[in-house]
């Protein structure tokens, strides 16, 4: 397969010239059938030629408007130029040594760059990792070598990876944690803050959760509190105002570190650098992946330096760990972001879309909520008249979406949310496009 059209070059447009999935991507499906274990699920399956700035283009010759972002992970659009020339010149020079054998300066730079841009002017440390099911379990060891306890506590709605431990530490069976247990001890799950369901304030809802900590784990067995400060797989929950920080106050005042996952709601996605910003929370240690290095993997864990310096020689790293060309990938990806100041184009997005989603919302009656930061939304879909999902309805208009060249996603403990998250880069114009085809989709199957 060649690619005669850079991805700088790709037309900003959404264009339908075969079915989708067309032919080609037909054929491959089926030798995918044949090579690729049927444990490996795919949203759309489409075969991807070329892809950037806010459109994919697939080897049928549709070019799609995305927003999904490969699940939050091309922020800066699809082989940003930065980033391009970054991995070119660093592949040039070498690809792999391992940090842990002979160094590299990359390494250090993205590890200096985590120090500055996470939350908190206190003294930190960070390290590479891969994914971000990996940075959560190695915040999880770093916590547990501080404080000596061994007890972690997450929260409903959470999900935090595939691993054996970040399975555990996931709320939702299917398709994630089903016929892989049994699972890693000492984890605990309490109450989340879910204004849409629950109907409590932000301190009400922490009451909640701080009294089971007390109940039936006791606060000073805890090593670590881990939350994403917005429910990625969960469905975009944001907790309620006041929340976080009571737990941080909690956390603080008894020793526990507080990890805020910020795996996908990092990186500028929700208009700040991070998440944990938007109600002033410093997290102990906080994790980091996808947005962080334009597509490419990579993974960190950041934190208080006494924290982070508590772990023994040789206790952290990987053979991957902060690979070089990972690592140039992030140097360009951080600069992208700051040089086109992705935080505002994240809030110009919700700007834009909020309304959109809301007029869908007068119009049918089956979305009860909308919800999220930045470029960070999304709707849940309910039955008419109540708050009971509509998981049915919420893939027909994914699938729907699908075929008339809008990539979006599905998420939710109960399947009935739709979740946005378009390239921060995205041009106007097809934002709005998009939109306009996602509130089509919606009249036509609601009965609107």
């Amino acid at each position: 397969m060649t690619t005669s059209t850079s991805p700088a070059e790709l037309p900003q447009e959404r264009r339908l010239v075969t079915a989708v999935p067309g032919p080609k991507s037909l054929e491959i499906q089926s030798r995918r059938t044949a090579a690729v274990s049927a444990g490996v699920g795919a949203t759309l399956p489409v075969y991807v030629e070329a892809a950037g700035g806010g459109v994919i283009v697939d080897i049928d010759g549709n070019s799609l408007i995305d927003m999904g972002s490969g699940i939050a992970v091309t922020s800066v659009g699809n082989s940003a130029p930065k980033v391009v020339a970054a991995v070119q010149e660093q592949v040039a020079k070498f690809t792999h040594t391992c940090f842990m054998v002979t160094s590299y300066e990359g390494y250090v730079e993205v590890c200096e760059a985590l120090n500055r841009l996470t939350p908190g002017d206190h003294e930190k440390r960070s390290a590479l990792f891969n994914t971000g099911a990996e940075a959560v379990e190695n915040a999880v060891k770093i916590a547990r070598a501080y404080t000596k306890r061994d007890a972690v506590v997450v929260f409903e709605h959470g999900y935090h990876g595939r691993t054996n431990l970040t399975m555990g530490m996931t709320a939702k069976n299917m398709p994630y944690k089903q016929s892989f247990g049994p699972f890693a001890p000492e984890i605990y799950r309490v109450p989340l803050s879910y204004p849409y369901h629950d109907g409590l304030t932000g301190p009400d809802a922490a009451k909640r959760a701080i009294s089971r900590i007390d109940k039936e784990i006791g606060a000073d067995n805890v090593a670590a509190i881990v939350i994403e400060p917005i429910a990625g797989e969960g469905g975009f929950i944001v907790p309620a105002e006041g929340f976080l920080p009571a737990l941080v106050e909690f956390a603080n005042a008894n020793g526990i570190v507080f990890v805020a996952d910020e795996v996908q709601s990092g990186f500028c996605r929700t208009g700040a650098w991070f998440a944990s910003e938007h109600e002033g929370i410093v997290p102990d240690l906080i994790t980091t992946a996808k947005g962080i290095a334009g597509g490419l993997p990579l993974a960190g864990v950041t934190g208080r330096a006494e924290i982070m310096d508590a772990v023994h020689v040789g206790g952290l790293g990987g053979t991957y760990g902060g690979n070089p060309v990972a690592c140039a990938a992030a140097l360009g990806s951080i600069a992208t972001m700051e040089e086109l100041d992705l935080n505002a184009a994240a809030r110009e997005i919700e700007a834009v879309m909020k309304p959109r989603l809301q007029t869908i919302a007068d119009k049918t009656g089956v979305i009860g909520d909308i919800r999220g930061r930045g470029a960070m939304i999304a709707v849940e879909i309910v039955k008419p008249g109540t708050d009971e999902p509509d998981a049915a309805l919420t893939g027909a208009v994914a699938k729907a979406c699908h075929a008339q060249g809008v990539v979006v996603l599905t998420a939710g403990t109960y399947g009935n949310v739709l979740r946005f998250l378009p390239p921060l880069t995205m041009p106007s114009h097809l934002l709005d496009e998009a939109l306009t085809v996602i509130e089509e989709q919606f009249l036509a199957l609601s009965g609107a």
